[in-house]
């Protein structure tokens, strides 16, 4: 499927709401696609400002679509964060805490999900804490640290 074709696709799945979650759900103004984009965590929301702030963005979708493979006779199924839709290549983006990374469940997800996303001639990233100083130092930074 053409990566200009997912733009107006929908997530792929819906808020997990429950009392006592420890993850900050959702919805961004995105000035890219001048409509709600959505996000699960607030490590999600600040790669949303990111991307809504790049002017090589020209689209942002959320829950993308669902990747799907068989690994040592098992099926493994992932849904990345988001597709951003750049002059250059369509752009998947997982975004994932720096702790988390290392975690061997997670490294084999993003190993199999760079090696299909690249096939396609696509680009992969994953996007973990940026640095306080690159976040501080932007406009989008002083304001994202101040609406947390």
């Amino acid at each position: 499927m053409p990566a200009d074709l997912l733009q107006s696709a929908c997530p792929w799945r819906t808020f997990r709401w429950h009392k006592g979650q420890k993850h900050y759900s959702g919805t961004y103004w995105s000035a890219t696609m001048r409509d709600h984009v959505i996000y699960e965590s607030r490590l999600e929301l600040s790669r949303l400002l990111f991307a809504d702030f790049d002017p090589a963005v020209r689209g942002i979708v959320a829950q993308p679509f669902l990747l799907q493979t068989v690994l040592e006779g098992k099926v493994r199924r992932h849904i990345p964060d988001y597709l951003l839709l750049t002059e250059q290549a369509p752009v998947v983006v997982d975004v994932k805490p720096l702790h988390r990374l290392s975690k061997p469940e997670v490294a084999i997800t993003f190993d199999w999900t760079r090696q299909a996303v690249e096939l396609r001639g696509w680009k992969y990233e994953v996007w973990s804490e940026p640095p306080a100083v690159e976040l501080e130092k932007t406009s989008i930074g002083r304001w994202a640290l101040h609406t947390f």
